[in-house]
């Protein structure tokens, strides 16, 4: 979490830095808007984006933050990207950060939308894949890696050859993840303990979310009870 807080606020910084646009008097703040996927109090993902929109604000001088959490399909249901996106711009915000990987399409369309407004999406690949606009940027960290690392000590640990593995929604992004976990369980089952892949099994459940939505999602819980049932260990 600290990571992700510290990456976020130096992209803040940076963004807020490098446009001579954004200069602002010492009368009129530079306002600032976060979308958080979950609640600003999470103590994970979301409120590292919060505590870093509460550093800016206390090391740069003339920003102010605003957000909006929870958005997400159960807390907000029906609600668009866009129309949160209008409620910050028309409140002054300057800068807005998307700060989930499913709030890409919304993103997009609010940045073509409010085209002197600068975006900033945590994950997405728009930039890479050419179909963001010019006032759109991606920010992530390599969680790959991460991933990867865990997908070997998996390998290394299972007793029975077979490893499963929890995966929130389906999307580019997801299923980067899943797959950098299955190569690092395949390298250490395949040259450290020298077995034949064919014998490792890889099982990937999807729940639907980042997070449980009772009544929409699959219960996590019970899936990784699954696991354990059918003899299937991470």
């Amino acid at each position: 979490m600290r990571k992700t807080l510290l990456m976020i606020a130096l992209a803040l910084c940076g963004l807020w830095i490098m446009n001579p646009a954004h200069a602002q008097t010492t009368d009129k703040p530079f306002t600032f808007g976060l979308l958080l996927v979950g609640p600003y109090n999470d103590h994970g993902w979301s409120q590292a984006h919060y505590d870093a929109g509460l550093y800016v604000e206390k090391k740069v001088p003339g920003t102010k933050m605003i957000y909006i959490d929870k958005v997400n399909p159960a807390d907000r249901p029906g609600v668009t990207i866009p129309q949160l996106v209008d409620d910050l711009v028309g409140k002054g915000a300057k800068l807005i950060i998307a700060n989930s990987d499913d709030m890409k399409d919304g993103a997009r369309e609010a940045a073509k939308l409010h085209p002197s407004t600068s975006f900033l999406h945590v994950s997405g690949d728009d930039v890479l894949t050419g179909k963001a606009s010019k006032n759109l940027s991606n920010v992530m960290g390599r969680m790959e890696y991460g991933k990867m690392i865990a997908g070997f000590a998996a390998a290394l640990t299972t007793q029975t050859g077979k490893i499963g593995y929890l995966g929130p929604l389906i999307n580019e992004e997801t299923r980067r993840l899943a797959v950098s976990a299955y190569l690092g369980a395949r390298y250490a089952w395949e040259n450290v303990l020298k077995k034949d892949p064919k014998t490792l099994s890889f099982q990937v459940t999807w729940i639907g979310f980042w997070f449980n939505i009772p009544g929409v999602t699959a219960d996590p819980t019970q899936v990784a009870q699954n696991f354990f049932n059918t003899d299937t260990m991470w």
